[in-house]
Order: structure tokens, then C-alpha cells, then sequence
């Protein structure tokens, strides 16, 4: 037997990942507007489960306040925009804000511990959420258009934006994949495990968390930049709602908590039911959503993904290493 990291399977996936990738930046050329701001949905799906799986998956910092930075990506595009800047050169401008601003926050809501944390992070986003409310140029509490993308044709603008989702996905997985790789990955899973025997070690518990709380905030700053320029319109009321929390945690409880390749299952999986019953169910959909992650928290509690890799043993992205038996050398 041998300690490895990249298996056979593993290879084969990880190729044909880069495969998938090219193949989806053909979408636009392919597809017509109403699939592409589908698809673009899945992606900026993908990307907020990616990221709070980042927090809780790896850090075990569980929040239900990242809509705090999904509002300042939506809001931080619409402020440049007006001031100026070109649209997509605007949402670049609000994801670095969203990154930047979530270093103060840090240093107050990294203070917090296990249910404090979450209940911080989520008055952090409500209290965001008050101050744009007060800020007529920001539309109030009654919304605003980026109206500055109406100088690009539907089918370019649907495109642009695509483009833009998927790259953001790529660079932010990526940077999570070479992340959990590296050193440092092990020991954020230290932390997550047993928070004060790793400080023992010698771990830097505060600065490991702060570079995941400021990751996620990149990310989910990112994901807000997509869905004003999917949707064109916010309100504090939906871009601030902690129900993105709710979508966040549910895609991660059911795709498998602390795996790579669970929260990507898990957006695909709510992507499904929202196309299927957002516009018939009302808010009871809600209900339904958290009712299920309880389930899956308390009867599956690895998750999908979780359960098949334990099960299986089958592990699609050398994230960590697995022992596998070594090739004998035949006899001479």
C-alpha cells in the first residue's frame, strides 16, 4: 500500500473537466438568451456553494450572513456604473470592493464563535442592507436598474455576462482546488476540526481564517456582480435576503459538507427544483428547502457526494491523499 493523491480516475476527471469548461464558453454561440441566463443561474450557484463550502466545508465557520457581500457585489457595480465606469469593468471594480471591505468585517465577526458567528455575520448583512436603503442614489429601499447594459444587444449582453460567470467560477474553484492542496489546506482542516488543538501545533488559527473569510468574501461579492447583470434589477429586500444563506446551505448539507465536488452536485440539485417549483410553490418552497437540508443533516449526514465517496471509495479531484495499493514488480 502507498499514500497518493492523483489516481487514475482522478486524472481522467480532472481532464475532462478542462474539457467541460471549453465546451460550456460555446454556450453563447450555441444556446439562444433564455438558456444561457439559465445556465448563468447554475453557475452563480455553483459559485456561492463553492465558496460557502469554503467557510464551513474546510473552516468550519458557519454563516448565514454572505448575502451581506452578495449585496455589496450587486450594489458596488450599479455605484460604479453610475459614476461612470463601463458595466463589466464596474462588476471587476464591486467584486475587489465586496474582497476588500470583508477584511474589516473580519476582524470584528472572526471574534465570534459557532452560532455567535452566524447571528453576527447575519446582523453584518442586515445592517448593510439599512444603510443602502438610506442611500437615495442607490435606488433606496425601492431598487435600481443597471440600466448602463442596455447599450449592449440581449443576445451580447447574455453572453458577456455568461462569459464572465464562468470564468469567475473557474478562477474562484481554482483558487479553492490549489488552495486545500497546498499546506495551508491541511491545516484549515485542522482548525475545522478541533480549533484548539491545531493552535497547539503551532497553527495560525486567526490569519487561516481570515484568508477563507476574505476568499469567500471575493466569492460571493462575484456571484452578487452576476445576478444584478442577470436579473438588471435589485432591491435591498431580495439581494440582501438571507435566503441566499438558505440556498447556500441547503446545496452544501445535500451535495456533502467538506467535500470538493459535493456543493457543485448540490447546485445542480436546487437549480433543478428551483426551475421546477419557484414560480408554483411560493414561499412554501422555502419550507421545503429547509426541511430537506434537516433531513440530510441529520440522516445523511456526509451528503450525497459524501456518502458515494465513503461508499465507493471514488474521488473525481485530488484534493486530499487516499492510501491505494501499490503495483507489484514482476519476478525476474
Amino acid at each position: 500500500m502507498k499514500v497518493a493523491r492523483w489516481t487514475r480516475t482522478s486524472r481522467l476527471f480532472t481532464g475532462g473537466t478542462v474539457v467541460v469548461a471549453v465546451l460550456l464558453a460555446s454556450v453563447p454561440l450555441v444556446f439562444d438568451p433564455d438558456v444561457v441566463q439559465k445556465l448563468t443561474t447554475l453557475l452563480i450557484l455553483v459559485l456561492l456553494a463553492a465558496m460557502w463550502n469554503a467557510l464551513a466545508g474546510y473552516g468550519g465557520l458557519l454563516s448565514v450572513g454572505q448575502q451581506a457581500f452578495i449585496g455589496i457585489g450587486a450594489y458596488g457595480t450599479v455605484f460604479f456604473a453610475n459614476n461612470g465606469v463601463t458595466p463589466y469593468l464596474a462588476m471587476l471594480f464591486a467584486t475587489v470592493l465586496a474582497g476588500v471591505i470583508s477584511l474589516p468585517i473580519s476582524l470584528f465577526a472572526l471574534r465570534l464563535r459557532a452560532a455567535q458567528f452566524a447571528i453576527g455575520m447575519w446582523v453584518i448583512a442586515e445592517v448593510i442592507s439599512i444603510l443602502v436603503r438610506l442611500d437615495k442614489n442607490l435606488g433606496a429601499g425601492t431598487g435600481i436598474s443597471l440600466i448602463q447594459l442596455n447599450q449592449y444587444l440581449p443576445n451580447f449582453r447574455q453572453a458577456y455576462t455568461f462569459w464572465l460567470a464562468l470564468a469567475f467560477a473557474i478562477v474562484f474553484i481554482a483558487a479553492l482546488f490549489f488552495l486545500l492542496r497546498s499546506p495551508l489546506g491541511t491545516s484549515l482542516q485542522a482548525i475545522r476540526d478541533d480549533e484548539d488543538a491545531a493552535r497547539s501545533l503551532g497553527v495560525h488559527v486567526a490569519a487561516r481564517k481570515r484568508l477563507l473569510f476574505v476568499l469567500a468574501g471575493f466569492g460571493c461579492g462575484a456571484a452578487g456582480v452576476l445576478i444584478v447583470a442577470n436579473t438588471l434589477f435589485i432591491e435591498p429586500g431580495s439581494v440582501f435576503s438571507v435566503q441566499w444563506s438558505a440556498y447556500m446551505i441547503f446545496m452544501v448539507l445535500v451535495g456533502g459538507l467538506g467535500t470538493f465536488e459535493g456543493p457543485i452536485l448540490g447546485a445542480i440539485i436546487l437549480f433543478a427544483i428551483l426551475q421546477t417549483t419557484v414560480s408554483q410553490g411560493g414561499p412554501w418552497y422555502l419550507v421545503g428547502l429547509g426541511t430537506t437540508a434537516a433531513l440530510f443533516a441529520l440522516l445523511l449526514p456526509r451528503g450525497l457526494w459524501g456518502t458515494i465517496e465513503a461508499r465507493l471509495g471514488l474521488r473525481l479531484l485530488p484534493v486530499g491523499y487516499r492510501v491505494v495499493e501499490a503495483k507489484r514488480a514482476e519476478p525476474a
